[in-house]
């Protein structure tokens, strides 16, 4: 029955026309005996149909291609006929018309004079070809006759179905003059391996003429019977496309519900079935109700069972989601699904994800244009939400509700950086600079003295165009990527202590947690610490010559680097500190495992064989355990844990430099707005032409759309993704579970057969 309406959808799709729904009021009822039998007789129908087009369609090409040939090798006939005639009008004027030659002439002559059309014993072939084998063609005639053959030919203009592939190719009309009963077996055999379609043409004018009058009235009756056809056709395919799509989905309803019984076992009567699933715990009591009015609503005598068992295997992962988490739920799963129960990070990363775009991406121009793309899919999600849509659309339209947050925090960090299309404003009061004299140009802002506090929010819009603007907003932006980078990794090895704490897994805490912690902070939160205090304290200290020194010679003083009393001391214990927790991530975890594993097993090899069948039916997981603990391997353990440690030290100093991506990201994206406005818009903006004017703004809007709004969002988007992937994730995600997929019919709709 699948099989069926894949065809009457091909055939629906290949006669150009759409299946539509049924109006509901219209729809009824219908089993699937019925269905099978309407589905049956439909199909012969067009089978039955299809097969008498194909007949017509072969006989209407056949007799299209033999009035193409009359036409052009009658023409070819008739050149001849009037050249023959000529010389037998020469002839009778000088020879035959003497009487004594008349008187003296021959039986043979007398004969010849007859029928001079004879004379010469020509016979001829005419066809059609394909035009790409015509030189082939004529070369195989040419070696094959010796020669001894006329060849003419003439292409047709427009393109014909060949009727043998039912394909339109370019054709082209011959014919093959020759000599003789063998040549003619020859050029038959030779048009025959070419694919070439033979037609015979008389001779004679007249009969060429009747016989074309004849191909013509059956042409005109073969397009009025295959037009009738088509129709006819048409007509039962809309039928069947009123009810295409409410026939595919009961069948896939039924294959579905086949596929699942198909999955059940027996139990030891022989009377009813057994099937085992996963169901969310908060959905129990519902699937219990739904199974008790199943059985009423089917008059069973026997009642459904439900009963919760224990199983070997880890059960699947599910997350309830919304319209609003869903798109964040499946940025997580595309790394890799949840281990069951155990943190799952798409509850950080609805926030996380789109702030750290927006670290990349601030500009609050940018940030509003994003804003009003994002609410017009929100505001139409009902209507796009039923229709199908390309795979960009259908991407954007998922993330509506991504993007939403990406345009807000892009608008939060753009007031930050104080930047709309890479124009400062004075949103929050004025600036905390002016002039020192009269001499202070605007343009340069050189001369500038602080004579008030702070720059209320943000960026004060006076370093805009100065001569220490980049160095400026290069140390915020570095020293802010180094800060978010800190306070993400720690948030995920804090989220590693979570899942240990939930599964139990007291070694996890102390010997892998504990050091990591230690680790991380040593280096790079004691780098992040210093940060603040150089901000607070508005030190001149040089990080680079702190943080390098700190490893070269932490027992020199620091002189002037100095941010605060007893920093060398503490810098040294931090440095002991990060050596330590080295060695405490990698020996002791291995270590401990394989004394348990000896401690659990030892002597007690001989009890497990003496355990009942009983006890392993009451206690499913011993059999498992047993199993997974003989398999203990000591080496592949610690081999193991040491490239996690490794992974993680090594990984400490790249993940902490990869952040440095948001600062990249956001410097090129402000200097690239930058030099769209000043030297696209502002430069067109200084001619007085209007044309020019007009030019400069289109090319402006266009950089803006496709380069800044479209390019730069799918930048920062990749390099966010890949900082909670990578750097984030990477900290406490297993990712190595499998998703629940339930047995719904809703879900069927959009699934291909």
């Amino acid at each position: 029955m699948s099989r069926k309406l894949r065809f009457f959808s091909d055939q629906i799709s290949k006669a150009g026309l759409s299946s539509s729904s049924t109006p509901s009021g219209m729809q009824r009822e219908m089993d699937l005996e019925e269905l099978e039998i309407q589905l049956a007789e439909h199909e012969i129908e067009l089978l039955e149909m299809n097969a008498n087009s194909e007949k017509l369609s072969r006989t209407y090409n056949e007799l299209l291609e033999f009035k193409f040939v009359l036409q052009k090798a009658g023409g070819f006939l008739v050149s001849a006929q009037s050249h023959v005639i000529a010389q037998e009008q020469e002839l009778d004027e000088n020879v035959y018309s003497t009487e004594d030659y008349v008187e003296d002439m021959s039986l043979l002559e007398q004969e010849l004079k007859q029928a001079p059309s004879k004379q010469s014993g020509l016979r001829f072939i005419s066809g059609i070809i394909c035009s790409t084998k015509i030189t082939r063609f004529e070369r195989i005639l040419f070696r094959a006759t010796r020669g001894n053959m006329l060849f003419n030919q003439a292409p047709l203009d427009e393109y014909v179905i060949d009727p043998s592939s039912n394909e339109k190719v370019k054709r082209t009309v011959f014919v093959v003059f020759f000599s003789g009963e063998q040549a003619k077996s020859k050029v038959l055999k030779i048009c025959e391996a070419f694919g070439a379609n033979c037609y015979p043409v008389p001779e004679e004018i007249n009969k060429q003429r009747q016989i074309t009058r004849e191909v013509l009235s059956r042409l005109s009756e073969f397009e009025a019977t295959l037009d009738a056809g088509i129709r006819h056709r048409n007509k039962a395919l809309t039928s069947i496309g009123y009810h295409l799509k409410e026939w595919t989905l009961l069948v896939k309803k039924e294959k579905a519900v086949y596929d699942t019984l198909n999955m059940l076992n027996f139990d030891v009567t022989k009377k009813c079935l057994v099937g085992e699933g996963w169901c969310p715990l908060f959905a129990k009591a519902q699937i219990q109700e739904v199974l008790q009015r199943a059985t009423m609503d089917s008059n069973s005598q026997v009642g459904t069972i439900f009963q919760v068992m224990d199983a070997e295997e880890s059960p699947p992962t599910y997350f309830r989601t919304n319209r609003f988490t869903h798109a964040f739920q499946e940025i997580v799963d595309a790394y890799g699904v949840a281990r069951y129960q155990e943190a799952n990070p798409g509850v950080y990363t609805v926030i996380t994800f789109p702030f750290l775009f927006a670290v990349m991406f601030g500009d609050w121009g940018h940030g509003i244009c994003l804003l009003l793309g994002s609410l017009i899919l929100i505001i139409r999600e009902k209507r796009l939400g039923s229709q199908k849509l390309g795979n960009f659309m259908e991407m954007a339209f998922g993330g509506r509700y991504v993007i939403l947050l990406m345009a807000l925090f892009s608008i939060y960090c753009g007031l930050i950086y104080n930047e709309f299309f890479s124009v400062p404003f004075h949103i929050f009061g004025h600036s905390a600079y002016r002039c020192r004299d009269l001499t202070c140009s605007d343009a340069s802002r050189m001369g500038l003295i602080k004579y008030r506090g702070p720059y209320p929010f943000g960026v004060d819009p006076s370093w805009r165009g100065s001569r220490s603007e980049l160095p400026f907003l290069n140390s915020l932006k570095m020293k802010m990527s180094i800060l978010l980078g800190v306070v993400q990794m720690n948030l995920g090895i804090i989220l590693s202590y979570f899942n240990g704490k939930f599964f139990g897994s007291s070694i996890d805490i102390r010997y892998q947690f504990v050091p990591q912690m230690i680790f991380l902070n040593s280096l790079f939160g004691y780098l992040a610490l210093l940060i603040i205090i150089k901000w607070c304290t508005g030190s001149q200290a040089d990080l680079y010559h702190v943080m390098i020194y700190m490893f070269l010679s932490p027992m020199d003083d620091l002189g002037e680097n100095q941010l605060f009393w007893g920093q060398r001391p503490l810098q040294i214990l931090l440095l002991l500190m990060a050596i330590v927790a080295v060695p405490w991530m990698l020996f002791p975890k291995p270590l401990i495992l394989r004394k348990l594993h000896t401690e659990r097993f030892q002597g007690r090899t001989y009890g497990i064989l003496g355990t009942s069948e009983l006890d392993f039916d009451s206690e499913p997981d011993s059999a498992r355990s047993v199993r997974q603990h003989e398999d203990f391997n000591f080496s592949e353990v610690f081999v193991h844990q040491m490239i996690h440690s490794i992974e993680f030290v090594l990984g400490s100093v790249s993940n902490t430099a990869s952040y440095l991506r948001l600062w990249a990201l956001s410097l090129a994206h402000s200097e690239l707005s930058t030099v769209f406005y000043e030297k696209v818009l502002v430069l067109s903006w200084g001619f007085d032409s209007i044309v020019i004017r007009i030019i400069g703004l289109g090319v402006f809007a266009f950089a803006t759309a496709f380069i800044l709004l479209m390019m730069e969002s799918l930048s920062a988007f990749l390099h966010a993704l890949r900082l909670h992937w990578v750097e984030f994730q990477n900290k406490f995600y297993q990712g190595d579970g499998h998703k629940f997929k339930p047995f719904s019919f809703a879900a069927l709709a959009n699934e291909e057969d």
